[in-house]
């Protein structure tokens, strides 16, 4: 089972922050920079957004990359876009073991959850 690392924002749990599996960045068990983590954490979304396009050996269905793309997504304004990644990572096949900021082992699938009901929660604040 792969285990991943999520950076939250400030209450725990993504949204503001990033999913990422990690190595030296962040990224364990995939290329720096396929996940964006880096770029995520910098709070360079294009670049985040260009790397986890470019990254041709993260499968398109990877919950992990769908969570990252969701956060860029958000946090560029792309809100239908952003709650698309959060659910296909919900009813994706693949489900692990992500590692929040704050030390916290969540599913993938409550991750991603998680990421779409904050989401939906600061939609309805506007």
């Amino acid at each position: 089972m792969k285990t991943a690392k999520i950076v939250g924002f400030t209450v725990g749990i993504l949204l503001m922050g990033t999913s990422a599996i990690a190595q030296d960045s962040g990224e364990l068990g995939y290329a720096k920079g396929a996940l964006g983590y880096d770029a995520l954490i910098a709070g360079q979304n294009e670049l985040a957004l260009q790397q986890l396009e470019a990254a041709k050996k993260v499968d398109a269905n990877d919950p992990a990359r769908l969570i990252n793309l969701g956060q860029v997504y958000a946090r560029m304004g792309r809100t239908g876009d952003a709650a698309r990644m959060f659910m296909a990572a919900m009813h994706s096949d693949r489900n692990f073991d992500l590692v929040l900021a704050d030390g916290t082992v969540v599913t993938s699938r409550d991750a991603a959850d998680q990421a779409l009901q904050n989401l939906n929660s600061q939609f309805a604040v506007r």
